[in-house]
C-alpha cells in the first residue's frame, strides 16, 4: 500500500505490527471491517530480533522469530488487511473519526484505533552487546532461559525484574551472577530475600559492564568496578540484561492517559481513556511481555473494537476514501513519530 493524495477510510486503524497488532488485524479483517495496519519502522516487533522461538503454540520444533512474524503477517493479509509499511507521525483523537498521518505523508481516517506499538527492552549499549544479541545476549529469561542449561550466566540490574530473571534462570543455569552498579539492590524485600537464599545466585556489587565478549556466542563480560576503576573479565555463557523496558508511547502523550511508568492506561479490558481507541500487547502490559499474551490481547482489542463499533451503529466496512478536507484536523494533533512495531 502506498501513500495516496486522498485519505484512506477504514473502520479500524491498527498501529503496530507485532503479534498484538497482526492478531488484531486478523480478527478485524475476518469481521469484515477491512482494517488498515500501519506497521511501524522497523516492522514486526521484538520477535524480529529473536532467533529461536520455542514457546509459541503450534511449532513443536520451534521457529525463527522473523519467520513467525512473516507467517502471521501473511495470514492477516489473506483476510484483507491493508498494510502500510510506514510509521505514524501524527494522531488526532480529539474528535471522531480519528485521523492518522504517516511519516511518508499518507493519511488514514478511522472510526476506531487499536494501539499495538509495543515496548522495547533497554540495553546497555556497550561493545559486543548488539553483535551477540540472540547469541548469548538476551533481555528475556522466560523466552530464552531454556537454551542456557548448565551455563554460568550474568544478569545485569538490581530491581525486581533482575531478581525475577535471576531466580528463573537458576532452573537451568549452573550459576547466576547478578551484576549491580550499586552496593544495595532496588528490588522489593521479598525478592531480595528470595534471591539471597538461593544457593545458585551470587552478586557482584558496584560494577558495570564495559564489554560483552565472544565471537559467535558469549564467552564472558568485561566488568569495571565503579569505585576503584579496576577492570576484570568474568567468564560466562550468557548475559541477560534486566534494566527495564520502554513502552513506545511518545506518540500518545497528551492524547491518551498513560501510567506513571509510561505505559498506556486501560479500563474495561482494552479500552483506553478515549472511547474508540483500544490498546493491545506490551504497550500497556508490563507484566507478562510474551508474544503469546500479546497475540491474545490483540484478539481482545479486536473483539472490543468490533463490539464498540456495533454499539455505535458502525458495523461493516467503511468506504475506501474520504474527501481530503477531513484531514484538516491533523496539523493540530499531538504526537511524534513511532518506533518499532
Amino acid at each position: 500500500m502506498t501513500s495516496q493524495s486522498s485519505p484512506v477510510r477504514t473502520r479500524v486503524a491498527i498501529i503496530g505490527s507485532g503479534p498484538a497488532g497482526l492478531t488484531a488485524a486478523i480478527y478485524t479483517a475476518r469481521a469484515n471491517l477491512r482494517p488498515v495496519l500501519i506497521a511501524g519502522v522497523p516492522a514486526g516487533g521484538q520477535l524480529m530480533i529473536t532467533n529461536e522461538v520455542e514457546n509459541y503454540p503450534g511449532f513443536p520444533d520451534g521457529i525463527q522469530g522473523p519467520e513467525l512474524m512473516d507467517l502471521i503477517r501473511k495470514q492477516a493479509e489473506r483476510f484483507g488487511t491493508r498494510i502500510l509499511d510506514d510509521s505514524v507521525s501524527r494522531l488526532e483523537v480529539r474528535s471522531r473519526p480519528f485521523h492518522l498521518r504517516t511519516s511518508g505523508g499518507a493519511e488514514v481516517v478511522a472510526d476506531a484505533v487499536i494501539v499495538a506499538t509495543g515496548a522495547q527492552a533497554k540495553w546497555l549499549n556497550v561493545p559486543g552487546e548488539e553483535k551477540l544479541r540472540g547469541h548469548g545476549v538476551s533481555a528475556c529469561a522466560t523466552c530464552d532461559g531454556f537454551f542456557f542449561k548448565g551455563r554460568d550466566l550474568l544478569v545485569i540490574g538490581g530491581g525486581d525484574t533482575a531478581l525475577e530473571e535471576a531466580t528463573f534462570l537458576t532452573k537451568f543455569a549452573k550459576q547466576v551472577t547478578v551484576v549491580h552498579r550499586r552496593d544495595a539492590l532496588r528490588a522489593s524485600r521479598i525478592m531480595v530475600e528470595r534471591a539471597q537464599k538461593n544457593p545458585k545466585i551470587r552478586f557482584i556489587w558496584n560494577a558495570v559492564v564495559e564489554e560483552v565478549l565472544g565471537e559467535g556466542s558469549v564467552t564472558g563480560a568485561r566488568l569495571k568496578d565503579i569505585r576503584t576503576g579496576e577492570v576484570r573479565t568474568v567468564p560466562c555463557g550468557g548475559v541477560f540484561v534486566a534494566i527495564g523496558h520502554e513502552p513506545t508511547t511518545a506518540l500518545f502523550r497528551g492524547a491518551l492517559e498513560l501510567e506513571p511508568n509510561g505505559y498506556l492506561r486501560t479500563k474495561e479490558h482494552t479500552l483506553t481513556s478515549v472511547p474508540g481507541v483500544f490498546a493491545a500487547g506490551d504497550v500497556h502490559d508490563h507484566r507478562y511481555r510474551q508474544a503469546v499474551t500479546a497475540a491474545g490481547m490483540g484478539c481482545m482489542a479486536a473483539i472490543d473494537a468490533e463490539r464498540w463499533l456495533a454499539e455505535e451503529g458502525m458495523e461493516g466496512p467503511a468506504g475506501t476514501e474520504v474527501p481530503s478536507a477531513t484531514s484538516a484536523a491533523i496539523p493540530n494533533a499531538v504526537g511524534t513519530p513511532t518506533e518499532g512495531g
